[in-house]
Order: structure tokens, then C-alpha cells, then sequence
């Protein structure tokens, strides 16, 4: 069983007892951490994906201890130039053991789906009410739309005279 997770703003593939390091956490070396943000959950080969995340799952993982990555030497020249500059960073990282990945509610995403699907119809009757603003439309929506209405020798005329014989 695996899951991918998203610890201190990356997402990292864990499995249980596995130890991990990121950027440094907040809380006490011992203490006890657990992540909600679970993207996606692997148990026995049936993969459940979030939408974003999946609800109800978490990782549960203990801080074993804070230290400091390895040292990378930034380097930066322009030839001809004279300029050098050289600097060092050592980045703070926390090593975590991963305790247990708790599965409980991966089915809850399925009624998620439903929900959007209902708000996006007034959506579609407010972009209707938009289209009867004929001096925003080009002269080709207007000529579509003076067609469409059945207005006769509609190709010959000018914007003006398209919104005219429209609104009457």
C-alpha cells in the first residue's frame, strides 16, 4: 500500500515505515504529524484518485529529527567582466517516518461529482441575456443572428443598420 501526499507544498510517493525528507515542520523532534492532502491511494492494486484529494484519507508520520540538507555552491560569473560572485545554501529538513496510511473515505469523492453539474445550467442562460447586446457583437454575429431571425437583404448592411433591424 502507497499513497502520494502533499508535505510542506510537495508531493512525495510514501509507503508505510518509510522515512522521507522535507522541509523542515513545524513541531518537536518525536511528535506526531498527520496529512490530509491525499492525492492518490494505491491498496492491493485498486488506485483511488482525489479531486483533488481524497476525503477522510490521511498519513499519519512521526518527526525523527531536524537537520540541514547537504551544502550547493551557487556560482555566478561574466567573463570579460571582472564579476564573480560565489554563494552557499544549506537547505532545513525534517527526516519523518512514515506510521500509517488510513484509507477511510475514498468514496465520498463519486457524490462530489454530481454537485458541479447542476450549478453550471444558470450559466448558460445568463451568457443568452448577454448575446441580445448586439453593439458588442461583430458584424458577422450580427448577420448570423439577423439570418437566423429571417431578416431579408441582411448581407448588404452596415453595423448600424444590422442592430436596427435587429431590435425592431
Amino acid at each position: 500500500m502507497y499513497a502520494i501526499v502533499e508535505i510542506a507544498g510537495q508531493q512525495f510517493k510514501v509507503a508505510k515505515d518509510q522515512k522521507v525528507y522535507v522541509h523542515r515542520l513545524q513541531g518537536e523532534a518525536g511528535s506526531k504529524i498527520t496529512f490530509d492532502n491525499v492525492l492518490l491511494l494505491d491498496s492491493e492494486g485498486s488506485v483511488t484518485i482525489g479531486a483533488p484529494a481524497i476525503e477522510g484519507a490521511s498519513v499519519t508520520a512521526q518527526i525523527l529529527s531536524h537537520l540541514k540538507g547537504d551544502k550547493v555552491i551557487v556560482f555566478k560569473k561574466k567573463r570579460r567582466k571582472g564579476y564573480q560572485k560565489k554563494n552557499g545554501h544549506r537547505q532545513y529538513l525534517s527526516e519523518i517516518q512514515i506510521e500509517s496510511i488510513a484509507a477511510t473515505g475514498a468514496k465520498k469523492t463519486a457524490k462530489k461529482e454530481a454537485a458541479p453539474k447542476k450549478v453550471a445550467a444558470p450559466k448558460a442562460e445568463v451568457i443568452k441575456e448577454a448575446t441580445t447586446d448586439y453593439s458588442s457583437m461583430t458584424v458577422a454575429e450580427l448577420k448570423a443572428a439577423a439570418k437566423e431571425q429571417g431578416i431579408s437583404g441582411y448581407t448588404s448592411l452596415k453595423k448600424a443598420e444590422l442592430i436596427e433591424a435587429l431590435t425592431k
